[in-house]
């Protein structure tokens, strides 16, 4: 049984590795005997975190990756396949929202820049669909392998403010649906697409939305998420590796097209 879910040699790349909760799953992975690519548009951080990964006896490499821009995705899939020997895995982690693109009290919805709004919804979606297909040719050709996509708690149920964000994340989430029909039924019945809907962890990004910066207490949004969380808080990143480690391994291998809240229970509350 224990076998079901290993990962140990799996080459692994993840888009976005040097986030906060990239980078926590870069670790996990690692830690368990899987090779990672970590391919982050900042090198620099990517750097720092695969040589902690190598400090603690992991094999892990750094790349330069531009997700909305697909000649340098390529470069980084080439790089990967020439470091790790290959790939058997893409996680498309690669994301996030800006300041520019949310509803404030500064900044009425009707008067969003359109700009801002392509640019969050480019790097989630255009970001996810561009490496799938530059990974995705890879894996057509061997005839096997894995795609993880990071949707959103916001794909099933759209927060307030971040209209662009949310619209993204519904289009990772249905994107994954059809990848994972398309590659079965044109090239592989071993390829498999797969995503997890992160609930609310605090990251760099997001700290402080939900934190004050001053004294660590929950802003009223910050609450308000808690107080529809059943378990009370917030994830921690080391427990999406659970989920992640059943979607990479065996022991998910009749299991594609879904999207797995991990969520704290956060879908399941109707608030009453």
């Amino acid at each position: 049984m224990q076998n079901l879910f290993d990962v140990e040699g799996k080459a692994i790349v993840i888009t976005g590795g040097a986030g906060v909760l990239c980078g926590s799953l870069a670790r996990e992975l690692a830690g368990r005997g899987a090779k990672v690519c970590v391919a982050d548009y900042d090198l620099e951080g990517a750097k720092r975190l695969c040589g902690e990964i190598e400090s603690d006896g992991g094999v892990a490499v750094a790349v330069k990756c531009n997700v909305l821009d697909k000649d340098l995705v390529q470069s980084a899939f080439d790089a990967a396949v020439k470091e790790l020997g290959g790939v058997d895995v893409l996680i498309n982690g690669a994301g996030g929202n800006k300041k520019e693109a949310t509803t404030s009290p500064d900044m009425s919805f009707f008067d969003i820049p359109a700009d801002a709004i392509r640019s969050v919804f480019d790097l989630n979606f255009i970001g996810t669909l561009l490496p799938s297909q530059v990974f995705g040719k890879y894996m057509a050709e061997k005839g096997r392998g894995i795609v993880l996509n990071i949707s959103s708690m916001n794909a099933f149920r759209p927060l307030t403010k971040i209209a662009a964000y949310s619209a993204a994340k519904a289009a990772v989430s249905n994107f994954t649906q059809w990848l994972a029909v398309h590659m079965c039924q044109n090239y592989s019945k071993d390829i498999r697409v797969n995503a997890i809907a992160p609930g609310f962890f605090l990251t760099d990004q997001n700290r402080f939305l939900l934190t004050d910066e001053k004294t660590g207490e929950l802003t009223p949004r910050g609450k308000c998420i808690v107080d529809h969380t059943p378990m009370g808080r917030f994830g921690d990143a080391d427990e999406l590796a659970g989920t992640v480690l059943w979607l990479l391994s065996d022991a998910a291998k009749f299991v594609t097209g879904i999207v797995v809240p991990i969520d704290g229970g956060f879908s399941a509350f109707s608030g009453v």
